[in-house]
């Protein structure tokens, strides 16, 4: 050891300097090279194997040791300038912060997968929170980082940014807009991954993807992506369409246009004929009966035309009604049910189906749906009554031909 240190002595003091430079980076490579391919190796196993990130995160921090190996052993390295041996310290501590900093980046990155495993973060993401203490971190660790360059006190740094506060909150204006509507969204549950939302001023009307601390990815129907500024959801409106999957039915409102010139009473004849469907003989029994009961009052009189009788369009009605409560996929437990009538336009007399699915199944529905108008427009004939339609140039064309 002697003879060693007597031969270092004997050497030119920049090849005293270079000798020490050369051991120093070749204790730093070899504390990181055990560090990373030794130990983490023999770790690995007890580690996560779903995910890389917590590996990404440890090597992160095993990179402080053969930084902290530089910034306490050049002072060892003779011969050197105070400058380098300030500089080097300065940067071999700042790279530890970034090191640090980004160790605790893919540690909540980490955290949040973990969480994301969770039935409940389909409920409540906390993406956006995870984000914005990301934000705070790397905030933090540049102040730091830049204070060790210039070997000042971070609180002369942090003095100095009341004069740029304004500066700041118009570069982070978004971001504030986000972390808000971010809190927002989840403290109101206004907003889960796999919601189905319709917002019409951004062309979006799919399942949400992705929530995020800036933004909120929806896959349209046609599989194109819509990217929607987090805070556009709280200050704009959109239809979100969980509560038709959570209550297990979807509606179907739309209405039959009937031409009011095939509007008529029944005769007994005809009222009679019509028992054969089994849905409408209660509902003929009883308006029989009631419409007896009334011609036989002095409300009615002697005249004829304050009788009442049946009509077509009335025993159309309560036909749908009793076709829907017997159809097998339409569910009309806590579900509203109605037949109505919607006011006469030139185009006839809409009568409107108003009723629920026992699936929220798009292509079940829209089956359904299909199957009780194609019954509906078939069955018509059957009160003879007609469906309004607009006169098309072959209409025209056969009565300037007859």
């Amino acid at each position: 050891m002697e003879q060693i240190t007597t031969y270092i002595s004997s050497l030119a003091p920049w090849a005293q300097s270079a000798l020490g430079l050369t051991a120093l980076a070749l204790v730093s490579l070899t504390v990181n090279y055990v560090l990373k391919n030794v130990i983490l190796r023999i770790a690995a196993p007890y580690l996560d194997r779903q995910t890389k990130t917590i590996d990404k995160a440890v090597a992160a921090l095993a990179t402080v040791a053969p930084l902290l190996v530089i910034s306490r052993g050049i002072r060892l390295v003779p011969n050197l300038a105070e400058d380098v041996y300030t500089f080097t310290t300065n940067v071999a501590q700042a790279l530890i912060v970034v090191s640090v900093a980004i160790a605790i980046v893919r540690g909540l990155a980490y955290l949040n997968e973990l969480y994301e495993r969770l039935p409940r973060s389909k409920n409540r993401p906390i993406k956006g929170f995870i984000q914005v203490i990301k934000i705070l971190v790397l905030c933090g660790a540049a102040i730091i980082m830049i204070s060790v360059l210039i070997d000042q006190s971070p609180l002369l740094l942090l003095s100095g940014l009341g004069a740029i506060t304004a500066v700041l909150l118009l570069v982070f204006k978004d971001t504030i807009l986000s972390l808000v509507a971010s809190v927002q969204l989840t403290t109101n549950d206004m907003l889960r991954v796999g919601d189905w939302i319709e917002m019409p001023s951004m062309n979006a009307d799919g399942d949400v993807i992705d929530i995020s601390l800036h933004t909120v990815k929806v896959q349209n129907f046609d599989k194109t992506i819509t990217t929607i500024p987090t805070h556009r959801l709280v200050s704009d409106a959109y239809r979100n369409w969980r509560g038709m999957s959570d209550a297990g039915g979807r509606r179907i409102k739309r209405a039959l246009t009937i031409d009011q010139n095939s509007v008529r009473f029944l005769s007994d004849q005809e009222v009679a004929d019509l028992t054969r469907f089994r849905v409408l003989r209660d509902y003929l029994e009883r308006k029989k009966q009631e419409i007896a009961d009334w011609n036989k009052s002095e409300l009615a009189g002697e005249d004829a035309v304050n009788a009442r009788r049946i009509t077509n369009i009335g025993t159309l009605r309560a036909y749908i009604i009793g076709y829907l409560q017997s159809h097998p996929k339409i569910n009309d437990q806590g579900f509203t049910l109605l037949v109505r009538q919607l006011p006469p336009s030139p185009e006839g007399l809409p009568i409107e189906i108003y009723c629920f699915t026992a699936t929220t199944n798009w292509n079940e529905y829209e089956g359904i749906q299909a199957d009780i108008f194609d019954h509906l427009l078939a069955i018509l004939p059957e009160f003879d009554l007609k469906i309004f339609q607009e006169p098309s140039g072959a209409d025209f064309q056969r009565a300037l031909t007859n």
